[in-house]
């Protein structure tokens, strides 16, 4: 697998948040996490980019302990994190956006990043000199999750990447990521709009109050009946 996580448990101060969590990643794969607001799914993905220190268990890449290092030293083994809320940098232009996710190739390289974010996501390259706070919310999202591209990952984290968007631009902006996975990346996405998480993810986690109750194929907890209860109201 490309991405393991073992036995983690993490929290802020005194207060756990998550419990033993075991999950994997694999080449090419998008693996959804579900759960409710405060279920540790954000936190969780703070601790794997190396936002946050466990406090116990081992996030592995490729096999590797990431143990002790930072975040900008995951990027670079090939770990791309698109934060919840975008975070861009709304009075730089699309391409100086995506000019930080390539901060730390190679000479040159930021050429193949740009023309392969293009390349998914047309209407940025349309207005890559355009400043990033003049974007429509989809197109601010399109942008976060191609400047994570543009780092070359090879498991890529999306929080929440619908968060506020129609119904149109959430599909249009997961089938983005299906394509992402279709050339070989990893995506562990964290997602609200369950339904359609299901529809693209091969295979799903379910996260309650730090611990992880279900898991499985995607086309299979979408029939579970615990979850169409509880995310699907059905």
């Amino acid at each position: 697998m490309r991405l393991a996580v073992e036995a983690l448990e993490a929290g802020y101060g005194k207060a756990q948040v998550l419990f033993g969590v075991d999950l994997e990643v694999g080449k090419g794969e998008i693996v959804a996490l579900l759960g409710a607001n405060g279920a540790g799914k954000t936190t969780l993905l703070r601790v794997i980019s190396g936002l946050l220190r466990p406090w116990a268990g081992r996030v592995l890449l490729d096999g590797r302990d990431l143990k002790g290092l930072s975040p900008a030293k995951r990027a670079r083994l090939g770990l791309g994190h698109v934060p919840e809320g975008r975070q861009l940098f709304p009075l730089m232009t699309v391409e100086e956006n995506l000019r930080l996710g390539a901060a730390f190739l190679a000479p040159g390289r930021d050429k193949e990043g740009y023309q392969r974010v293009y390349a998914l996501f047309p209407r940025l390259g349309e207005r890559r000199r355009q400043l990033a706070g003049t974007l429509s919310g989809g197109e601010q999202q399109m942008l976060a999750i191609g400047r994570a591209l543009m780092g070359f990952p090879k498991i890529l984290l999306v929080d929440e990447p619908s968060l506020g968007l129609s119904p149109r631009l959430a599909e249009e902006v997961l089938l983005a990521l299906k394509a992402v996975a279709g050339e070989g990346v990893g995506v562990f996405l964290v997602e609200q709009n369950v339904a359609l998480s299901l529809e693209v993810a091969e295979r799903a986690y379910v996260l309650e109050q730090g611990r992880v109750v279900l898991e499985g194929p995607a086309r299979v907890l979408a029939q579970d009946p615990r979850v169409r209860e509880a995310y699907l109201s059905l």
